[in-house]
């Protein structure tokens, strides 16, 4: 812990509740960390705070204990239903994490009560636990919060009890102010007092200056923690005691590496991200069958209700592997990870930081690993310069052997891999096409008949990507694919089902399809843009006309108004001339023009 500590509790310039005190030494946290010395003042100050640390370094502390010690020196106190201090996070996993912190310090604090609201349980069911026992501190998901606003129907109102709020903190603060979050959070900030401190806490948020404004901050106390022994010039964005390392190897081999790695170290705690959804679902089964004797956990986030469960089962294990997407790079505190996998490079830089900060989190040492093709390797050169993230070259990977074979025959043996299979290839393919990073990772440059080698895949899938390819290098299965049957007799026999009734319809129906012509993705993609734009445009020109005619009626009925009581007009000319007002007036030509239209296309 000497890396990172910064002085005793008692070395704060503000005195703490003896009952904090206590809960700390509990917890065995005997020492400060950079961050938690910085901001834990300034908040209990009443100074808003925007802090930007390196992931892993106590953030999580540094806004609990102040939330408490606020909500403690109230003149009023707090009654059930009145929110105090409003928490939130970008996903459930954190939402979870940060509520367990502030259930350990609320033991010895019985007045204040606490709720949860994230995805992924009933709203109603949320609704009525906070009718019937309050709640003083609201730690919750964007979606979910925004949600329990507009429950005032069911008989909850939220606008009502957060008008006594004290504390709003907005953690991982870039992501949470990313387009995805933003409409939510603007939503929420409305119903919210101006009269408030506000913390914003992140890894990574210099460029966010002008929507921390947005937020609601009022000459916030900036406050950049960087790593001892870091020069002042170069701005580290990963833990000091964090090995991060690169690994080259061919399209068809990265996926024996990979296994060859877990396999040599099935007796750590590791983590691997896949860039998709799909990606997890097939390779997390391909783990399964292929790391023995070692608990293999997926979790991604189009898991509804099973995610919670596998995060809370894989923070108390000793050792384990969890296959993973970036819902698990944000803010989550995994006890005891000692390796990082990045199987897929991430969709954007900063997200590769966040990553790599699972593991060698409060001072402890980790391991960080990323899987590189030969034609990626300038990326160690752009992690360097753009994120002032070194990595250093790993020795070959042991003992590695081939167990694409063995993946193949999983998908022979059940058409749910094979399907999975197929779906984690163009799902990866999508993804490639997309990375922000687009000088180095080309998709023109991708070798698809090794990928789909590396895929294990029986057959390619159709998509437009491979339109027109001829790929001789990868060889298909000679099974007819259409044989393959699904290992759940339900699910099969239903296939057998909708099989017959398919043929039987074009029996009867033989009619030739016309298709349309598909686009690959990204065009898909940039079209979809553009017709967005086009739509935001309307739709803001049109705002703009409406609110220009009502402030010319405005201020027609105004001046008419005055005349009146001046006694210029009389009341019968006054009625006449309001009616002639208020009638809608057409523009000419009928139709909105569509011709600006045109023009962005």
């Amino acid at each position: 812990m000497d890396n990172i500590t910064d002085g005793t509790w008692d070395s704060l310039p503000v005195k703490l509740n003896d009952s904090i005190l206590e809960t700390l030494k509990e917890l065995e946290f005997t020492y400060m960390t950079p961050v938690q010395s910085a901001c834990i003042p300034l908040f209990m100050g009443n100074k808003d705070v925007a802090a930007e640390a390196v992931t892993g370094s106590g953030k999580t502390l540094a806004f609990v204990i102040p939330i408490i010690e606020l909500l403690l020196k109230r003149e009023e106190k707090l009654k059930k239903m009145q929110v105090g201090a409003l928490v939130i996070t970008p996903t459930r996993e954190l939402g979870l994490q940060i509520s367990e912190v502030v259930g350990t310090f609320l033991q010895k604090f019985p007045q204040f009560t606490q709720i949860l609201l994230i995805g992924g349980s009933n709203p109603i069911e949320d609704v009525e636990k906070f009718k019937e026992q309050g709640a003083n501190i609201v730690i919750a998901t964007p979606g979910r919060l925004e949600d329990m606003f507009r429950r005032k129907a069911d008989g909850l109102d939220l606008a009502s009890s957060v008008k006594s709020l004290d504390v709003l903190v907005l953690d991982e603060a870039d992501r949470l102010l990313d387009m995805g979050f933003e409409a939510s959070l603007n939503t929420i900030l409305s119903y919210l007092p101006k009269q408030r401190r506000t913390g914003l806490f992140s890894a990574t948020q210099t460029q966010e200056l002008e929507k921390l404004v947005r937020a609601g901050l009022r000459n916030p106390v900036r406050i950049t923690v960087k790593e001892k022994g870091v020069a002042d010039t170069v701005a580290q964005k990963t833990p000091s005691r964090l090995s991060n390392y690169y690994t080259i190897c061919r399209t068809e081999d990265k996926f024996n590496n990979l296994v060859a790695f877990l396999r040599q170290h099935k007796h750590e705690k590791l983590l691997v991200f896949f860039s998709t959804c799909a990606c997890v679902e097939y390779y997390g089964r391909a783990l399964e069958m292929l790391i023995k004797k070692v608990s293999v956990q997926c979790i991604h986030g189009k898991m509804k209700n099973k995610r919670n469960k596998i995060f809370a089962d894989f923070r108390t294990q000793k050792s384990g592997i969890l296959v993973c997407t970036d819902v698990m790079a944000r803010g989550i505190d995994i006890p005891d990870v000692n390796w990082v996998l990045q199987y897929d490079p991430p969709s954007s830089a900063s997200a590769f930081v966040h990553r790599c900060g699972r593991t060698a989190r409060i001072g402890n040492l980790g391991n960080a690993l990323v899987f590189l093709l030969p034609m990626e390797e300038s990326y160690v050169n752009f992690l360097s310069i753009n994120q002032k993230c070194p990595l250093q070259k790993m020795a070959p990977i042991n003992d590695v052997v081939d167990v694409l074979p063995k993946v193949k025959a999983m998908a022979l043996a059940d058409r749910a891999m094979f399907d999975r299979g197929m779906r984690a290839f163009v799902s990866n393919v999508q993804a490639y096409a997309k990375h922000e990073c687009s000088l180095i990772f080309r998709i023109k440059d991708l070798d698809f008949a090794a990928l789909a080698r590396g895929f294990a895949l029986l057959r390619l899938p159709k998509m437009p990507e491979l339109r027109g390819k001829t790929l001789p290098d990868f060889i298909e299965t000679n099974v007819d694919t259409n044989t393959i049957r699904y290992k759940d007799k339900n699910r099969e026999k239903q296939r057998q089902k909708m099989l017959a009734e398919q043929k039987d319809k074009d029996q009867m129906y033989p009619v030739k399809k016309n298709f349309m012509k598909n686009q690959s993705w990204s065009k898909q993609k940039n079209k979809k843009e553009r017709r967005k734009k086009r739509a935001d445009k309307r739709k803001h020109n049109e705002e703009s006309d409406a609110d220009e005619d009502d402030m010319k009626e405005l201020r027609s009925d105004t001046r008419l108004l005055k005349k009146l009581k001046k006694g210029q007009i009389s009341e019968e000319d006054f009625e006449k001339q309001i009616t002639s007002l208020s009638k809608p007036k057409h523009k000419a030509g009928g139709t909105p023009c569509s011709g600006s239209d045109q023009d962005d296309v």
